[in-house]
């Protein structure tokens, strides 16, 4: 399934916020560097969608705000 994504890193607090079926908002502490915030925010999804880390996959947008993410 592929999901379109906001980011919003270095937020005070960790959530995914859905907007529609394919459209979320994710908001992590971790900064924008090193693909620190990726990481956070696979890790959100991971929770929010119940599947392993490993299964969630960003596909496009590694250094944007708007990311298409893969759930395997």
């Amino acid at each position: 399934m592929k999901i379109f994504i906001k980011a919003k890193p270095s937020a005070y607090e960790e959530k995914v916020e859905k907007i529609d079926e394919t459209h979320f908002v994710v908001a992590v502490k971790e900064p924008p560097q090193n693909g620190l915030a990726n990481k956070g925010i696979c890790r959100a999804l991971a929770k929010y969608f119940g599947v392993s880390q490993s299964m969630v996959v960003v596909k496009k947008g590694f250094t944007s705000k708007n990311k298409v993410v893969e759930i395997i």
